[in-house]
């Protein structure tokens, strides 16, 4: 099927959804989370097959973990989707109004977008979340994700469109590309006629690629070079604990931390303390000159390029600087204003750090990596943006509707 008949029919089946009842909705949802457990054979199969391209291929440990599904990840997407069944549904929520001095009566009420494109790396969950709360909120979605995970994306997109079909809804609500050309994407960025919307999540590569060549109005989504300060007055032993979790939990994802900011009074205490912690999942350590004067043999000399590098792997770049002012403008000019956070026990740092570092989720003694729609109460998320317009941060069901007015007069003219 060519993108322009796929985006007919997503088109078509977007002017269903936008009328169709929330419980129609819900049941449909319900039943691609049963549908995920009950289909978990075929999945792990193409996922299985997936992986042992991309080993073949050369990816990276922490992207292949980002790439695998398991049956206990399958069961938490499906717990994932009934969590997104009971959220509100934001469609056709009245958001102002009110009547005019002649009578005209003015509400301003949420709709669907219509439908929403999404081009995207690897992680194959993604697919899930994005096509149920694209069902919820009333939005066809046409997906297209990368090479590297098309067979887990062509089976969990065939449960899903069965498991709608069987609730009566139309199964082109949920469309998937599955050829993976370069050629395809671009054409997908310029199809104005069908997609309302379009969201790229994955590398900075692939979001600028998608902002800077797509017809579509674009949502854009931020790749995560995350920092971490450890102020001068910060608890150490925290601090530690903290970076820990945020490098290593999952160092292929958005939300980890890849650059360590560490006041110069504190430095030559906490350098040794975190480079031992990191030590224990052989973390690389890219460090300036000062850090290493610290550090020693323990890391190996930082780049300029290091700097705006997500790495997305076990690596982290580490700076000593003067004070809490250095550290903010080194993370306002490096930055991709994804996640960012200061460790300290100095109230006014805190608030200072939180009022001028400028990204979308800013922390104070917590890790990175609860920017996530899930950790945010959100349910699944679409995507975690990095602009300033319409959205900003993990972005769930009510950030994917749109609005209109509404006007019932009597007669009036003007």
């Amino acid at each position: 099927m060519n993108l322009t008949e796929i985006g007919e029919r997503a088109k078509k089946s977007a002017t269903q959804l936008a009328v169709m009842l929330s419980g129609q909705k819900d049941r449909a949802l319900l039943a691609i989370a049963k549908a995920l457990e009950e289909n978990t054979a075929p999945v792990l199969e193409a996922n299985a097959a997936d992986l042992a391209q991309a080993a073949e291929n050369g990816m990276s440990v922490p992207l292949q973990d980002r790439l695998l599904l398991t049956k206990e990840r399958l069961f938490g997407i499906a717990e994932a989707v009934r969590y997104v069944v009971g959220l509100e549904d934001p469609v056709g929520q009245v958001l102002g109004g009110g009547i005019r001095p002649n009578g005209l009566k003015i509400t301003k009420r949420a709709v669907p977008f219509g439908v929403i494109g999404l081009i995207y790396e690897s992680r194959p969950n993604v697919t899930v979340d994005c096509a149920v709360l694209c069902l919820k909120s009333g939005n066809a979605c046409i997906l297209r994700g990368s090479k590297d995970a098309v067979r887990s994306n062509i089976a969990l997109v065939r449960i899903m469109r069965d498991a709608i079909e069987k609730e009566g809804l139309n199964p082109d609500a949920i469309q998937l590309v599955e050829d993976t050309s370069r050629e395809t994407a671009a054409e997908m960025m310029r199809l104005n006629s069908f997609i309302d919307v379009l969201i790229p999540r994955g590398g900075a590569g692939l979001i600028a690629t998608v902002v800077q060549n797509s017809t579509v109005p674009v949502i854009e989504t931020g790749s995560g070079n995350c920092h971490f300060y450890v102020d001068e007055s910060a608890d150490l032993d925290m601090a530690a604990d903290i970076l820990h979790n945020a490098k290593t939990s999952r160092p292929g994802v958005c939300n980890a931390a890849e650059k360590l900011l560490v006041h110069k009074n504190c430095a030559r205490a906490f350098l040794p303390m975190a480079a031992e912690r990191l030590r224990t999942h052989n973390v690389e350590l890219r460090a300036c000159p000062r850090a290493r004067d610290i550090l020693g043999d323990a890391c190996i000399p930082a780049t300029d390029s290091d700097w705006s590098t997500e790495y997305e792997d076990y690596i982290l770049g580490i700076k000593i600087v003067n004070a809490i002012g250095e550290a903010i403008e080194h993370i306002n000019r490096y930055s991709t204003h994804h996640s960012d956070a200061i460790i300290t026990s100095d109230y006014a740092n805190s608030r200072l750090f939180c009022d001028s570092v400028d990204s979308a989720a800013v922390y104070v003694n917590a890790s990175t990596r609860f920017t996530d729609g899930g950790e945010f109460g959100l349910g699944a998320e679409i995507g975690i943006s990095t602009q300033k317009l319409h959205a900003r941060g993990p972005m769930g069901l009510t950030h994917l509707v749109s609005y209109k007015y509404i006007l019932e007069g009597s007669g009036q003219i003007r």
